[in-house]
C-alpha cells in the first residue's frame, strides 16, 4: 500500500470557537482514533489533498509533535457552502487489532462475454472488509476472464486471504450484459429462420 505523509499539529483547544479559529487559519481539524487514545490535530488542506482526492486506498503516516501514527482515512466532512473539507477522521492501525475498511475492487482481464460482444458492467467498486492491518491491501484483484454474457460475478467469487468480506455472498459485483446490437442480431436471426 502507498503511504502518504501528513504533517499535523496537536490541538489543545476544542469546541466551536476553537474549531472556527482553526478553520479561519486555513487548517483542517481532524482526529485519530482506534489507538490507545484519541489524538486531535490540525493539518493543511495541501497536506491532506493526496489522501482525500484519489480513487486509491492508501495509508497515511501522520507526524504530530515527533510522534508518527499509521492510519487509514475513515470519514470526511465538507463545508455545505464552500465544499471545502471541514473535518477528517483517521483510524489508527494497531498491529493485530481487527478493523473494518472499504477496499476498492480491481477487475483484471477481459471477459469471454465482452469478447463475444457483451458489455461489462460494474455493480460495486468497493467492498467492506474486516481484517488486521497487516492484511490490508490497496485493492482486491478480481479475475473476470471467465465471465460470460448474462452472468454475474458475486461477493462469494472474491478471494481475499486473511479478511472477511462484510456483504451478503450473493450480491453481484459485476456482470456482462447483452448489448442492443446482440439483441438485434438474435432477433434478425430468428426472423430469418421463419
Amino acid at each position: 500500500m502507498k503511504l502518504i505523509t501528513i504533517e499535523g499539529q496537536l490541538r489543545s483547544e476544542f469546541g466551536k470557537k476553537a474549531t472556527g479559529h482553526v478553520r479561519s487559519e486555513g487548517k483542517v481539524p481532524g482526529v485519530i482514533y482506534g489507538g490507545s487514545q484519541n489524538v486531535h490535530f490540525t493539518a493543511t488542506p495541501k497536506d491532506l489533498k493526496p489522501i482525500i482526492y484519489t480513487p486509491e486506498f492508501n495509508q497515511a503516516e501522520i507526524n504530530i509533535g515527533g510522534k508518527k501514527y499509521t492510519c487509514i482515512l475513515k470519514d470526511l466532512q465538507y463545508n455545505k457552502t464552500t465544499d471545502e473539507v471541514s473535518h477528517v477522521d483517521f483510524l489508527e492501525l494497531v498491529e493485530g487489532k481487527p478493523l473494518n475498511a472499504s477496499v476498492p475492487l480491481k477487475f483484471v482481464g477481459v471477459s469471454k462475454g465482452v469478447k463475444e460482444g457483451g458489455r461489462f458492467e460494474v455493480k460495486m467498486s468497493t467492498v467492506k472488509v474486516r481484517t488486521k492491518p497487516e492484511n490490508l491491501r490497496s485493492s482486491i484483484d478480481v479475475d473476470i476472464t471467465n465471465l460470460e454474457i448474462g452472468r454475474n460475478l458475486r461477493i462469494e467469487d472474491i478471494q481475499y486471504e486473511g479478511a472477511e468480506i462484510l456483504h451478503n455472498k450473493r450480491i453481484p459485483v459485476a456482470a456482462v450484459v447483452t448489448t442492443r446490437a446482440l439483441k438485434q442480431e438474435a432477433t434478425d436471426a430468428a426472423k430469418g429462420k421463419k
